[in-house]
C-alpha cells in the first residue's frame, strides 16, 4: 500500500512538472493569431480598406501585405511595416510578463479596378520570447471580389435584313447584347412594359419553327384580304369555335392596319413630294391558332479581364398584324447597378422610302445616283426596325447593267444614254413586318457638249465625202483647159 502510494505520488509529481514546463514554454514562446475582416463584393471604382487584426502577447516585429497573383504562384508585396525602425511601438517593460495586445493593420486601395480582384494575405511576425533573434510568423488571407457594371447594352434583330413573306409567317429573333459586366448580369425581355413569360430552350429557332409548322397544319395560315373584320371574326369562330381570338397585347386595344376595317379608316396611300413617285403599301391577313410562345436562350463569353458578354435571344412566330408598332425592351439587373439598365426597340414596317436623285438635271452621259434618304413620317416618327432590305428594279425592262434587280440604299446608273429618258425605277423597302415601294422617273436632257462634238464629227465626214470628189473633178477640168 505504501509502495502504491509512493508510485502515485511520483506520477502526480511528474504530471505537475510537465504541466509547469509546458506553461513555462508557452510563456516563453508567446502566441500570435491573425485574422482579416471579411469584405462583401465591391464595385469597380470604389475605395476599399483591407483590415488585418492580430492578437499577441509578444513584441511586434513586422507586418507585410501581399497581393497573390498568377493563380497563387506569385506574390506581390504591397505594404511593409517594420517595428524595429518605428518609434511609435515600444517594447514590453517586463519581458516575462504576459500582456495581451490587439493590433490592426489597414491597407487602403483607392479606386479599385478589375486587376485588383483576387486574394490578399497579411503576414505578421513577433519576436520569440526565448530569443530575440527568432521571429514567430502567422498570416491570414482574404479574396477581394471586384464587380464591374455592364458597360453597354443593345438590341438587334438577328439574320437581318430579310424579305417580307406575304403568304407564310416567319420566325423572328431579337438579340440583346450586354458587355462588360462581372458577374454575369440577369437579362430579361418586356413587351409594352410587361414582363414576357419565356420558354427556356437551347435552340429557340428550331423550337419555334417546329411549333410554327405544327400550328400551320391545324389552322389556315392566311385569310383573303377582301374580308373585313366582321367576316374575319366569323372565320375565326368557324375555325376554332371554342377558342377566342388571341391578342398578344393585353393592355391596348387591337388596331387593325388592314383597309376596310369596320369603324376604322384604313391606311391612306401616301405620295412623295417628288413628282412621278407613288407609294404602295400592302398588308396581309395573318391568322394564328394561338398566341405565340416566346423561346429564350442566352450565351456567356468571358474576356481576359474577367468581365462577361451576355447574348440573350428571344424567338417567336412573328405576326405582322399584331407585332407591328409593338415596343420590346431588354432589361438588365446587376448587383453593381442601382437600377436596371435597358434598351428598347419598336417593331415597325417600312413606310414609303424618300428618294433623291443627283444630279437633279441629268444629261446624256452623266452618272446618276438614286438614293434612299429616309421614310415617310409614320405614327411614331421616321424609325423603321428591323433595318429594311432595299431592292431596285426598272419598270418594264432591265437595269442599265443588264441585271433584273439591285440591292442597297443607292442605285448608280453610269453614263446614262438618251434611251433611258422617261424610264421608271421602283425602290422596294421590306422587312419581316411589311413591304412598300416608291417609284421615280428618270428624265434625261440633251448634252450640248456631246451634241456639238457629234455635229462636228458628222460635218467632217460629210465634207470628206462630198467635197473631195468635186474638188478633184474641178482640178482635172482646169488642167485640161490649160493643156
Amino acid at each position: 500500500m505504501a509502495c502504491f502510494s509512493s508510485a502515485s505520488k511520483m506520477s502526480l509529481l511528474v504530471t505537475l512538472c510537465l504541466l509547469l514546463c509546458s506553461s513555462l514554454m508557452d510563456s516563453v514562446k508567446g502566441y500570435l493569431t491573425v485574422t482579416i475582416e471579411p469584405l462583401p463584393p465591391v464595385v469597380m471604382g470604389d475605395t476599399v480598406t483591407l483590415k488585418c487584426n492580430f492578437r499577441t502577447d509578444g513584441n511586434l516585429r513586422e507586418i507585410v501585405w501581399f497581393r497573390v497573383t498568377e493563380g497563387g504562384s506569385s506574390k506581390q508585396k504591397i505594404f511593409t511595416y517594420d517595428a524595429m525602425y518605428n518609434t511609435n511601438f515600444s517594447h514590453m517593460e517586463d519581458f516575462r510578463r504576459r500582456e495581451d495586445l490587439v493590433y490592426q493593420s489597414t491597407v487602403r486601395l483607392p479606386e479599385v479596378q478589375m486587376e485588383d480582384n483576387g486574394p490578399y494575405e497579411c503576414h505578421v511576425g513577433i519576436y520569440d520570447r526565448a530569443s530575440r533573434d527568432k521571429v514567430v510568423l502567422a498570416s491570414g488571407s482574404i479574396t477581394l471580389a471586384v464587380m464591374s457594371p455592364p458597360k453597354s447594352i443593345s438590341v438587334i434583330a438577328a439574320d437581318q435584313p430579310a424579305r417580307f413573306n406575304r403568304y407564310e409567317a416567319q420566325n423572328f429573333t431579337l438579340m440583346c447584347i450586354v458587355t462588360g459586366g462581372k458577374p454575369a448580369p440577369v437579362v430579361y425581355f418586356k413587351r409594352d412594359g410587361e414582363l414576357i413569360e419565356v420558354v427556356p430552350s437551347d435552340k429557340p429557332r428550331e423550337a419555334a419553327e417546329s411549333r410554327g409548322l405544327f400550328s400551320a397544319r391545324e389552322s389556315r395560315p392566311l385569310i383573303s384580304r377582301d374580308l373585313d373584320d366582321t367576316k374575319l371574326q366569323k372565320s375565326l369562330s368557324l375555325l376554332e369555335p371554342d377558342v377566342e381570338p388571341v391578342r398578344l397585347d393585353n393592355v391596348r386595344p387591337h388596331q387593325s392596319n388592314t383597309p376596310g376595317a369596320l369603324g376604322q379608316e384604313g391606311p391612306r396611300p401616301t405620295t412623295e413630294i417628288i413628282p412621278e413617285t407613288v407609294v404602295s403599301r400592302e398588308f396581309p391577313r395573318w391568322v394564328l391558332s394561338s398566341s405565340p410562345l416566346y423561346y429564350f436562350n442566352h450565351t456567356q463569353t468571358e474576356f481576359s479581364d474577367g468581365t462577361m458578354e451576355v447574348q440573350a435571344m428571344l424567338t417567336w412566330h412573328l405576326n405582322p398584324q399584331v407585332d407591328n408598332d409593338a415596343l420590346f425592351s431588354c432589361e438588365v439587373k446587376h448587383p453593381a447597378l442601382s437600377m436596371p439598365m435597358q434598351a428598347e426597340v419598336t417593331l415597325s414596317a417600312p413606310k414609303g422610302p424618300k428618294l433623291s436623285m443627283t444630279p437633279s438635271r441629268a444629261k446624256v452621259g452623266d452618272t446618276v445616283r438614286i438614293a434612299v434618304e429616309g421614310f415617310q413620317v409614320g405614327t411614331k416618327g421616321n424609325e423603321v426596325f428591323p433595318e429594311p432590305l432595299f431592292t431596285w428594279t426598272r419598270v418594264g425592262g432591265m437595269l442599265l447593267d443588264g441585271s433584273a434587280e439591285r440591292e442597297g440604299k443607292v442605285l448608280v446608273l453610269e453614263r446614262v444614254p438618251a434611251e433611258l429618258n422617261g424610264s421608271m425605277y421602283r425602290c422596294t423597302a421590306e422587312n419581316p413586318l411589311g413591304s412598300t415601294n416608291t417609284h421615280t422617273r428618270l428624265i434625261v436632257f440633251e448634252n450640248p457638249r456631246i451634241k456639238k462634238e457629234t455635229l462636228q464629227f458628222n460635218v467632217a465626214d460629210s465634207g470628206e465625202e462630198l467635197f473631195g470628189p468635186t474638188f478633184m473633178m474641178l482640178l482635172l477640168s482646169v488642167t485640161l483647159e490649160f493643156t
